[in-house]
């Protein structure tokens, strides 16, 4: 009876694998690759628009959020023009930008997709800690990002990936 349950399920949906890391990979890169496309105007060409999104949807909202990381005066909820909070901010808006397209492209090939699921996974627990720090952003739908990430992160690639054909997982563990 073991035999025969390890037999059709065990051995057999192992062939799976490859095909569920695949769509794994597709899944989460979709949600960034998204979210980075529209901070872009063209290639190189920052939507500048977004910077506004950053500097007061996310890091000074009103009303404050309880908990989140905010960079303005909280008593006027404006900041200084040209200062280092505001050319920080801008820059981190220009990278969150540039890592939104980048990782999920080398997610989506398999390329270093480790690393990729991890700067991606730091992104998200950033997000979750900084920017929307409450429990139903977390359940929907950060943790849904966080678990695929995770897996990526632990499992790897699978072998339909640019990682195993050029030797970056190292060798088959089966």
């Amino acid at each position: 009876m073991i035999s025969t349950y390890r037999a059709l399920f065990v051995r057999g949906f192992q062939q799976l694998e490859p095909l569920s890391l695949l769509c794994l990979r597709l899944a989460v890169a979709k949600v960034f690759w998204d979210s980075g496309v529209t901070k872009w105007n063209g290639f190189f060409d920052f939507n500048t628009a977004k910077f506004d999104l950053f500097l007061y949807e996310f890091f000074c909202p009103k009303p404050p959020r309880a908990g989140a990381l905010q960079l303005c005066d909280p008593n006027t909820l404006e900041y200084t023009q040209g200062s280092f909070t505001v050319t920080a901010v801008k820059g981190l808006a220009v990278l969150a930008g540039v890592v939104e397209i980048v990782l999920p492209v080398l997610l989506v090939v398999g390329l270093l997709s480790r690393l990729s699921a991890l700067g991606l996974f730091g992104m998200t627990i950033f997000i979750q800690l900084a920017v929307f720090p409450s429990w139903e952003h977390w359940w929907n739908p950060a943790v849904w990002w966080a678990v695929i990430l995770l897996l990526l992160i632990t499992r790897g690639p699978g072998s339909w990936s640019l990682d195993h054909l050029l030797r970056l997982e190292g060798p088959s563990r089966r």
